[in-house]
């Protein structure tokens, strides 16, 4: 479980820091002046990437995006002075950076075998010692994110990889009784245990949609998916999918962005957790993710789509950004700070109506 003690570091005085000056490196995200305890949004960074199946390189997502977030100017367009909402940062575990460390190169020896064509038996014991450091993953983020919906926080959660949401959505059904998902995505990741990783990012929604309390699961940009995905999104009413092709197909002949919005709203629930893979977005803004795909939201496109779910009156429960992999500049992590802070400040937003623009 994360130190929470750790997370109690010296940070400047909150009533000396000016938002229209150059942030602090200050280990937190956006260079914000909020201790935990007294945020009432709090992230957490999970550094994984062991069962990512084409590059590598979310893990260090967190840092990048802490140190690329620093850069952001804090006036939101939709939320007055929104950097007084308080946004608190929890170090990053080292045991699991540790952790992904040991398992990623054994989860690489897997993936080769398979491709290359090798007897998945032949790897059962290095299979087996992926997944089941999956599982400790999975459930230290069920506590960490328990503790901290004990405490009344708002909690978002910084990838890594897709499957690291698995415990924190876990965590929200024993404090939410129906719920939906809101996933941004250019996959589906409905395949059950991909290449035999049961916690696999690409089976993050497979595994999401077993839990009790999951009423929707609304997917929205997604351009690349198996058969097998196909065949489950038409036998689980659960399961609404806003495929890219076909949003930019009615955009083409006609229909507008927001009219698309309204029909996507419409499907969510009162409650919604808002999962958001970067790589929904067009590769032009995430080109160093794991699985870049043609296509895609736009910057503008995505924020329109956040925003008008809040003005629906739909609360935000949570939320996560996976799949930002740093490249050999910040801009991929730039992209995904600006997510970020997007996020925390619609969901305070949807949670307590205050700081709302007139």
């Amino acid at each position: 479980m994360f130190n929470f003690a750790e997370s109690k570091r010296c940070i400047m005085d909150k009533t000396k820091f000016n938002p229209n000056a150059a942030a602090a490196a200050n280990g937190n995200y956006f260079g914000m002046p909020f201790q935990v305890d007294e945020a009432p949004i709090v992230i957490i960074s999970v550094p994984w990437d062991v069962t990512t199946s084409y590059r590598p390189g979310t893990s260090k997502a967190p840092e990048a995006i802490i140190t690329a977030s620093s850069q952001l100017d804090f006036y939101d367009f939709d939320v007055q002075e929104a950097w007084k909402i308080g946004i608190g940062t929890l170090p990053i575990d080292e045991e699991i950076k540790t952790l992904n460390s040991q398992m990623r190169p054994l989860a690489e020896h897997v993936i080769a075998h398979l491709e290359s064509g090798g007897d998945p038996a032949e790897v059962d014991k290095d299979l087996a010692e992926v997944n089941n450091a999956s599982a400790i993953l999975n459930e230290k983020i069920y506590k960490t994110t328990t503790e901290l919906l004990k405490k009344k926080k708002l909690v978002g959660l910084v990838g890594g990889e897709h499957s690291v949401p698995f415990g924190f959505i876990q965590a929200l059904t024993a404090f939410h009784r129906d719920f939906g998902v809101l996933q941004i995505d250019a996959h589906a990741d409905l395949r059950e245990a991909f290449e035999g990783f049961t916690y696999s990012h690409a089976s993050i929604m497979f595994n999401v949609l077993k839990l009790n309390g999951i009423k929707r699961l609304i997917q929205v940009g997604v351009r690349d998916e198996c058969e097998d995905e196909i065949n489950l999104v038409a036998s689980n009413d659960k399961i609404i999918q806003f495929d890219d092709y076909l949003m930019a197909a009615a955009e083409f002949e006609g229909k507008s962005w927001g009219k698309q919005c309204v029909e996507i709203i419409s499907k969510l629930p009162e409650s919604i957790y808002i999962s958001f893979d970067i790589d929904g977005l067009a590769p032009e803004l995430c080109p160093n993710t794991g699985t870049p795909v043609p296509g895609g939201l736009s910057f503008q496109k995505a924020v329109y789509l956040l925003r008008k779910v809040v003005e629906s009156g739909r609360k935000i429960i949570g939320f996560d950004v996976s799949e930002v992999a740093p490249g050999i500049d910040e801009w991929d992590a730039n992209v995904g700070a600006r997510i970020i802070y997007k996020l925390c400040n619609l969901m305070y937003l949807s949670n307590s109506g205050e700081f709302i623009k007139s």
